[in-house]
């Protein structure tokens, strides 16, 4: 109880945007690395993952040139080798495309891809066959068929069913965690087979709530990280959703740092984005750690300890290589080498760090 209170204290209390020593951290961005076929550009780029052969699946909000001008569909899953070379698409004109949100790749090399726009989480196996779906697409022939409202205080959740759902992660026992997300403001999690097991959380900033659960990862010992990117935390679980602790990324941007797009944020705006976490991955290495970036601006990488401690700052918002905005989704196979999938520059950039191989591979 007293460490709940105190979480609770910690919660409400303002913000200090200074956390001391933190260093930027050396890197390089390989140039033009993921090699699309003639005449075929990436859209907003969502999501990025990569399997034990080192490939790596690109979710992009493309694909919407016969859309009308508002509300098109807008979601590709591409593929790509070690080498960044073009090898397919994978379930093209699916029926739970709708607008890309993020991809992952389990320890079996399944891919699953979280769609926004119809509320579903479609696993395929290596094949790029379909084998399981999650949730389900409101039908295009009921006349009430529409947008998703955002009413205050939410409509109750169903269970097996989303609205907007985020991103997925998988712990060791195989049980599935989907955070569900733009809507519902809650985790829902899936035993190994598939079947519905319960769910956590509801609209609020206390510990246990949410405000837009934006990704999720689960490290070694089950403990489940959720990027709470409107409360500007992650929160750390137990599998059965009991809270375990939270913390923040109080890094301010340097002076004179700019957004690509819009005005620069100041006062209480400008609080509430710094080290927002809009991504999370997190390494699968001997000694794990997270990656988390935030989203158009301040548009920065964390590299961050397992207990919260901000060990370095990667890049700066801005539209050159080795500059961010909009990291929606990132991969990070060893802490070595991450994938950065960025939605306002419509790119992925394959980020090498010291000591690592140019020809590094993934998880093993």
């Amino acid at each position: 109880m007293k460490i709940r209170l105190l979480a609770l204290l910690l919660l409400l209390a303002p913000p200090a945007y200074a956390q001391s020593a933190v260093p930027d951290l050396p890197f390089d961005s390989v140039p033009d690395f993921l090699k699309l076929p003639p005449g075929m550009n990436f859209g907003e780029v969502s999501g990025v993952a990569v399997n034990s052969k080192a490939h790596v699946f690109v979710f992009t909000r493309s694909n919407s040139a016969h859309g009308p001008a508002y509300a098109p569909t807008a979601a590709q899953l591409l593929e790509f080798g070690a080498k960044g070379e073009f090898i397919r698409e994978i379930g093209k004109d699916l029926y739970g495309w709708s607008f890309a949100h993020t991809v992952r790749v389990d320890k079996d090399d399944n891919i699953w891809a979280v769609d926004k726009g119809s509320d579903l989480v479609v696993k395929f196996n290596q094949a790029g066959r379909v084998t399981q779906v999650y949730g389900r697409r409101k039908e295009s022939a009921d006349d009430e068929t529409k947008p998703w409202e955002h009413p205050t205080p939410p409509l109750p959740h169903i269970d097996g069913l989303f609205r907007q759902p985020t991103d997925v992660a998988w712990d060791s026992d195989g049980n599935i965690y989907i955070s569900d997300g733009y809507v519902n403001s809650r985790i829902a999690k899936y035993d190994r087979n598939g079947d519905w097991v319960k769910s956590w959380g509801e609209r609020g900033s206390r510990p246990g709530q949410f405000n837009l659960p934006h990704a999720i990862v689960v490290d070694r010992n089950n403990n489940v990280y959720v990027g709470d990117r409107s409360n500007r935390r992650i929160q750390v679980f137990d599998t059965d959703g009991r809270f375990l602790r939270m913390f923040t990324i109080d890094v301010p941007p340097p002076a004179g740092t700019r957004p690509v797009n819009g005005n620069t944020p100041t006062g209480e705006r400008l609080a509430a984005v710094i080290g927002a976490p809009n991504s999370i991955c997190i390494t699968s290495g001997a000694s794990q750690v997270l990656f988390v970036g935030e989203s158009t601006f301040p548009g920065r990488l964390f590299k961050v300890s397992l207990d919260g401690q901000v060990l370095g700052v990667i890049g700066r918002s801005g539209r050159q290589l080795k500059q961010f905005s909009g990291v929606h989704q990132l991969a990070c196979p060893t802490e070595h080498e991450v994938y950065a999938a960025e939605t306002s520059n419509w790119r992925v950039q394959k980020l090498i760090f010291p000591g690592e191989r140019q020809t590094s591979t993934a998880r093993r």
